[in-house]
């Protein structure tokens, strides 16, 4: 009885040692960064920010979504006033995959697996040389469930796609009303 009890002992520690182990393993989003540009860790709290906008493609469902500093801005009738965002306007965009909800009984799409996170935010003084704006993606991988830095960068956009909004002071999505 006291092996087996001494056994049971040593497979329940194992256990809670591999547990443990895997817990403490787990990445830290907020410590990744691109080279020579945005670090994660400067968007942290970015899961509660207001949302701006929503958008879709025929591959990704997508909410935008900013901190105090540019939803303040919006409100203050940026861009569409002329004046540009100050420093300090960030804004997370978060792409899923989606699928059809099965519950509902007519046809939705909703969110099934994270795609990237895009992150934008705006230092004239770090950022000069594209208008004060920097650029960033973190790919996600679902069966390691952690991020990395997109190769790209930006997916092959950032400042150059973004000058087609120049006039929006190189924001695509504008503030919707409630």
């Amino acid at each position: 009885m006291t092996k087996l009890l001494s056994w049971l002992m040593v497979i329940i520690a194992v256990g809670l040692a591999v547990a443990g182990g895997i817990a403490w393993s787990a990445q830290d989003k907020y410590s990744l960064r691109l080279p020579n540009g945005l670090a994660f860790s400067e968007f942290k709290g970015y899961e509660n920010w207001q949302v701006v906008s929503v958008s879709q493609t025929t591959e990704l469902l997508k909410v935008e979504v900013a901190n105090p500093t540019m939803i303040e801005a919006y409100r203050a009738g940026i861009p569409g006033n002329g004046k540009p965002f100050p420093d300090g306007s960030k804004i997370a965009k978060i792409e899923w995959k989606p699928k059809k909800m099965a519950e509902s009984p007519f046809a939705v799409n909703v969110p099934d697996t994270l795609q990237d996170v895009f992150l934008i935010e705006k230092d004239s003084k770090r950022f000069p040389d594209t208008k004060g704006w920097a650029y960033a993606v973190f790919d996600y991988e679902p069966a390691s469930d952690t991020f990395k830095p997109d190769p790209t960068g930006t997916v092959n956009c950032g400042f150059t796609c973004h000058t087609i909004v120049k006039d929006k002071d190189y924001i695509f999505h504008s503030y919707q009303k409630r």
